[in-house]
């Protein structure tokens, strides 16, 4: 085979990605022009579950959010393991100030599996007192209409779940803003492409909604206790079970913490694994969503200047259109704009992160390590000293 026939061939696979941004761009023009609708009269009453561990930055705020929710009639739960939580003084202090509101902190629960936070989520369960079950992570902020938003697609009888893109608010350093950049200007987008293609049979961590009945059709959490991406695994066993997977055009947004840049790609690497183990060909298949290094690779190739040119301004202008696009424009997040240089630093810092989850054997979360077999949770086991 001749060097002109590889060369050829290489210059095609490079253009992958710009078609997969051509989908990107077309996927969230039609998503968020589609999803333009009047706020439905449909509030049935909601228990809001927020299994904790540990003091995330502005955990007050990111609580007191889901307390000022323009709806008639909801109630907040809290687990955490022990008293000795860093959150347990921000939640009592909730308790206080929103005296109006029905909430609960509940501490302890049971080990039933290795997922510490799908342990708090049987508890919470067992104790909510309504059907609408709404599951959203300690470090999400909403504003008032989320409630609204993400109850109302359960009047369609066939919607069994309902799901969220998210923003990120940064602090302003580096490590948080390639981290929220990329939630806008390269998840969503994905998100959306995959919505577009066959549409959605998984939720997102920052909100999962359902409600008791298809959380039991499903054997509810206790099924779901060693998982690794309980998030997945939840959205995809009620869409297997007939119902659809509702994605809400309603953004919320995640706070990230101050964080170095090592923490920034352990938070990156351990996304990367949860869809290396839940979508395995999904995960290989991001390689043609990663167009910096195909450009590159590009130019490299590229047979006269001209080509290089067009090269190099195809991907500036592709890819900042699929953030303005999806992320400017569609949710609203203000970081795109400001940090949309950042763009190819984002894209150096991903694809980076994507190739290390081939070699990662460990998951680290909020202090604990674990190994994954067969798409669960296995802990490390700490050394006797």
């Amino acid at each position: 085979m001749s060097w002109t026939i590889i060369r050829e061939a290489l210059l095609m696979l490079a253009l992958a990605p710009f078609a997969f941004y051509a989908i990107a761009i077309l996927a969230g023009e039609r998503f968020f022009r589609s999803r333009k609708a009047s706020p439905s009269r449909f509030t049935p009453p909601v228990s809001i579950l927020k299994p904790i561990r540990g003091l995330d930055r502005d955990a007050y705020e990111n609580f007191a959010s889901f307390c000022r929710q323009d709806y008639s009639e909801f109630e907040i739960l809290f687990c955490v393991s022990d008293k000795d939580d860093p959150a347990v003084p921000a939640i009592e202090k909730i308790i206080v100030d929103f005296p109006q509101r029905p909430i609960r902190l509940l501490v302890g629960t049971e080990a039933l599996g290795a997922s510490d936070k799908v342990n708090k989520l049987c508890r919470l369960v067992r104790e909510a007192r309504h059907e609408v079950l709404v599951i959203s992570d300690s470090d999400v902020r909403v504003d008032a209409r989320y409630l609204r938003a993400v109850a109302a697609p359960f009047e369609d009888q066939k919607v069994g779940a309902v799901t969220c893109l998210y923003r990120g608010l940064s602090d302003g350093s580096l490590a948080a803003d390639l981290e929220a950049l990329g939630n806008s200007a390269d998840f969503a987008p994905g998100v959306l492409a995959a919505w577009l293609l066959g549409g959605v049979d998984f939720m997102l961590g920052a909100t999962m909604a359902t409600t008791k009945k298809h959380l039991a059709d499903i054997g509810g959490f206790e099924s779901l206790v060693d998982y690794f991406s309980d998030d997945y695994e939840l959205g995809n066993r009620i869409a297997g079970s007939g119902y659809r997977v509702e994605l809400s055009p309603f953004p919320v947004s995640i706070v990230y913490p101050a964080q170095t840049m090592r923490d920034a790609f352990r938070h990156q690497l351990r996304w990367n694994l949860s869809i290396r183990y839940s979508r395995p060909w999904g995960h290989l298949g991001m390689i043609f969503s990663h167009a910096l290094p195909w450009t590159l690779l590009g130019v490299f190739l590229a047979p006269s200047w001209v080509a290089v040119v067009g090269w190099i301004a195809a991907y500036g202008v592709l890819r900042g259109e699929v953030a303005l696009t999806v992320g400017a424009r569609g949710m609203r997040d203000p970081l795109v704009r400001r940090k949309i240089w950042m763009l190819p630093l984002r894209d150096a810092f991903a694809f980076v992160v994507w190739v290390a989850s081939f070699f990662a054997q460990r998951i680290h979360w909020r202090g604990q390590q674990f190994y994954v077999r067969d798409k669960r949770l296995v802990a490390v086991a700490r050394p006797q000293r």
